[in-house]
């Protein structure tokens, strides 16, 4: 599960995922949706390949989107390194096997995200996600003298849950529609079979 040595399906993978993500979160971005869509490559190469790869993969997609559209990406390049990780470790433990343990897995990698994010939020932002709704969140307990902590805990919980639980039951979908085929290639690097 924490091999650093990465077989060719993986070299392939990783582009492609990174791919997903990109297009998720500009897609997001550009409709002004209430979730971020940008770890649906992310937590799909976790799931076929491992928590070390879905790391890369988010840490690739930051890099990439902070370089091309927004420099904020860069600082959250920690919290997609977060998913993979934990997404990898979910899948490996069978936590992605069916759609009930989907929501929980959704709900689990979204607890990490809005861990890890939350003080980046404070730090670099004034405790804002930058999501219309989750800043929604924030600006109505502000008003009501709610600490600055709290208000952006509340705004990562407003975006980042929902986001993670329809990420992972899109990933599983997605997963479940592959060929057996395909997901053999990683089964053989000893990655969990669901």
């Amino acid at each position: 599960m924490w091999s650093f040595k990465l077989s060719t399906a993986a070299l392939v993978l990783i582009p492609a995922a990174v791919g997903i993500n990109y297009i998720g979160k500009t897609f997001a971005g550009v409709l002004k949706l209430p979730l971020w869509l940008d770890s649906i490559g992310t937590i799909l190469a976790s799931m076929l390949a491992g928590p070390v790869v879905g790391a890369l993969v988010g840490l690739i997609n930051n890099i990439i989107h902070g370089l091309t559209q927004s420099p904020i990406s860069f600082v959250y390049a920690i919290t997609q390194v977060g998913i993979g990780v934990v997404a990898g470790v979910l899948a490996k433990k069978g936590y992605i096997k069916n759609l009930q343990t989907s929501i929980i897995a959704g709900l689990l990698i979204g607890l990490v995200a809005v861990v890890i994010s939350t003080p980046l939020n404070i730090i670099f932002w004034g405790g804002q996600t930058g999501n219309i709704w989750g800043d929604a969140a924030f600006a109505a307990m502000q008003a009501k003298g709610q600490s600055v902590w709290l208000s952006s805990l509340v705004d990562e919980i407003v975006v980042d849950i929902p986001d993670k639980i329809v990420t992972v039951i899109v990933c599983y979908l997605i997963y479940k529609g592959l060929p057996q085929k395909l997901t053999l290639m990683y089964d053989d690097q000893d990655i969990q079979s669901f």
